[in-house]
C-alpha cells in the first residue's frame, strides 16, 4: 500500500459526505472512519444504511446541517446530488474543497498496487463479492469496496493488510475512468444510463477508454459471449483472458450446467479447451454461472487454488437485495431484488423460475423516468416472465419528470400484450392486495432499486 496517498487523505481531519446513505459512499465513509479520520454525513432519507453508520459512530444528519459543512476540511458528494444542494452551496461559499465520489475513490485506488475493478452493466456486485471471498479464502487479505451488504464481511467494505483492493467500477457518468486499475473484469456492455450516454456506442466507447487505463503488466478479463465486448483487447497491451458459456473459443468456458431444486448450478469449467475443474454455486440463475466463470478466470491468473474458489462459492449465498429471501407469510415466500433494467429483470426471473413454487407475484418499481422512457417496451417484455404483475410509482432518484411518463404507461403496454396488471401507488394497498390474492405455495418478489424493498418487511409484519 502506498502510504503517501493515505497520508494525503489523512490531512483532511474531518470529511463530510453529502449522500452518505448511498451504498458506495457509506463504504468509503466507514473505511475512512477506520483510518482515524473524523467523518460526518447527510442524506435525504433515513435508511438501514444510515442507521448502520450512526451505530458505528458516524454523525449522520437526515436532511441538511450547514454547521457540519463549516466544520469540514473536505466535502465529498455523489453524482446524484443536485448543484443547488444547500450543503454543496455552503461548501463553495466557504471555499471548502469539494470532490465528487468517483474522483475521491479514484484517489484511494492509487494507494494499492493491485486494484481490481469489476465492471459491466450487470452483475458487478455479485462478481465483486465472489472475487473478494475467493481472495479471502486464499489468504490474500484484500481490501474490498462492494455495492451491497455482504454477510461474510458484515458490511459493504473490508480493510485488509495487503496491496489488493477489489471494488466495483461503475460506468455511470464514466466514474470508472478516475480509477487506477491493475486488473479489470468486464462482465457485459448493455444499454443503460441513457440519460447520460445517449446511445450504446457512447457506452461502448466509455468501456474502451476504461480498458486503456490498464498498465502493460495488467490483466483484462472480459465476456466472449457479449458482442459489445468484442475488440476490447485491442485497447490494451495488458494480458487478455476471455470467459463464456456459448463461445467455445473463450479461454474459460462453463459446460454441462445442471441446476438443483433451488436453482443452484453445478458446472464443469474448461480452460483453453481442457477440463479444468467442477464448481457448484449457492446462488441461482444462469447469469450467475457466467459471473462465476469470470471470477474463476481472474482468480486463476492470480494463482488462487481451485479449492479456495470452491470454498468461496459454497459459502456465498448472495449479496443483499440479489434475489434475497426475506421470509414467508401464509406459506408464501418473499424475495427482494435490486434489478432495475430489463436484462436484469429477465435474469432474476430466470433465477426465480428455477425454484419450485406455484405462482409468482412481482411488485415492480421503475427506477428513473429516463430509463422507463428509453426502455419501456423492453420492461414490458421482461415482466411477462412473471405470473402476476403489480406496478407502483416511479422512483425518481436524481430526476424530475420532464419525460411525461409514468408507471401507468408501462401498465398500458402490459395490458396490450395480454398481461393483467395492477397499478397501485400506495405500499399499504399493495400489501393488502397481496395478502388477499397470493395463495399457499406462491412467491412474492419486490423488484427495483428504490423504496420497493420496504414492501417485504411490511408483508412479514404481524404475519
Amino acid at each position: 500500500m502506498m502510504s503517501s496517498v493515505i497520508e494525503d487523505v489523512k490531512k483532511y481531519k474531518t470529511i463530510h459526505f453529502i449522500g452518505i446513505g448511498g451504498i458506495s459512499m457509506s463504504g468509503i465513509a466507514e473505511t475512512l472512519k477506520n483510518m482515524g479520520i473524523n467523518v460526518t454525513g447527510s442524506d435525504w432519507a433515513k435508511s438501514e444504511i444510515t442507521d448502520r453508520l450512526i451505530s458505528h459512530g458516524i454523525d449522520v444528519t437526515i436532511g441538511s446541517d450547514l454547521s457540519k459543512i463549516q466544520n469540514a476540511n473536505l466535502v465529498v458528494y455523489t453524482a446524484a446530488i443536485a448543484k443547488d444542494d444547500p450543503e454543496l452551496i455552503e461548501a463553495k461559499k466557504l471555499n471548502i474543497k469539494t470532490c465528487e465520489r468517483a474522483v475521491f475513490l479514484g484517489k484511494l485506488t492509487e494507494a494499492f498496487k493491485e486494484t481490481i475493478g469489476i465492471s459491466g452493466t450487470h452483475g458487478k456486485t455479485t462478481t465483486t463479492s465472489l472475487v473478494s471471498l475467493c481472495f479471502i479464502k486464499a489468504g490474500f487479505d484484500p481490501n474490498v469496496q462492494v455495492g451491497a451488504i455482504l454477510k461474510q464481511l458484515d458490511g459493504n467494505y473490508r480493510i485488509g493488510n495487503s496491496d489488493y483492493l477489489i471494488l466495483e467500477a461503475c460506468e455511470y457518468v464514466e466514474s470508472f475512468l478516475h480509477f487506477h486499475p491493475k486488473a479489470e473484469i468486464i462482465l457485459n456492455i448493455d444499454n443503460d444510463h441513457l440519460d447520460y450516454f445517449g446511445n450504446i456506442d457512447n457506452i461502448k466507447n466509455a468501456f474502451h477508454k476504461y480498458v486503456k487505463l490498464l498498465p502493460e503488466d495488467g490483466l483484462l478479463v472480459f465476456n466472449a459471449d457479449d458482442e459489445n465486448c468484442s475488440g476490447l483487447e485491442k485497447e490494451t497491451k495488458a494480458k487478455s483472458v476471455t470467459f463464456g458459456i456459448k463461445n467455445s473459443n473463450a479461454n474459460f468456458v462453463s459446460k454441462n450446467i445442471k441446476f438443483d431444486k433451488n436453482g443452484y448450478a453445478s458446472f464443469d469449467v474448461y480452460k483453453d479447451g481442457t477440463f479444468f475443474d467442477n464448481f457448484s454455486l449457492s446462488i441461482s440463475g444462469m447469469h450467475n454461472v457466467l459471473n462465476a466463470t469470470a471470477c474463476i478466470a481472474l482468480c486463476n491468473n492470480y494463482g488462487i487454488p481451485n479449492s479456495a474458489i470452491q470454498e468461496a462459492f459454497s459459502c456465498f449465498t448472495g449479496a443483499s437485495r440479489r434475489l434475497e429471501y426475506k421470509g414467508s407469510f401464509n406459506d408464501i415466500s418473499v424475495f427482494d431484488d435490486y434489478a432495475h433494467h430489463p436484462t436484469e429483470i429477465k435474469a432474476t426471473a430466470d433465477s426465480l423460475n428455477r425454484k419450485i413454487f406455484n405462482e409468482s407475484w412481482v411488485v415492480f418499481q421503475p427506477h428513473t423516468y429516463s430509463r422507463l422512457q428509453n426502455l419501456l417496451d423492453d420492461f414490458a417484455d421482461a415482466l411477462l416472465e412473471f405470473d402476476h404483475v403489480i406496478l407502483t410509482d416511479v422512483y425518481a432518484a436524481r430526476e424530475k419528470n420532464v419525460f411525461n411518463i409514468s408507471s401507468k404507461d408501462l401498465a398500458d403496454k402490459l395490458n396490450a400484450l395480454g398481461k393483467s396488471v395492477q397499478y397501485l401507488s400506495e405500499f399499504e394497498n399493495i400489501v393488502s392486495f397481496l395478502k388477499r390474492s397470493a395463495k399457499h405455495g406462491d412467491v412474492v418478489l419486490t423488484l427495483g432499486a428504490g423504496t420497493v424493498t420496504n414492501i417485504g418487511p411490511m408483508l412479514l409484519k404481524n404475519k
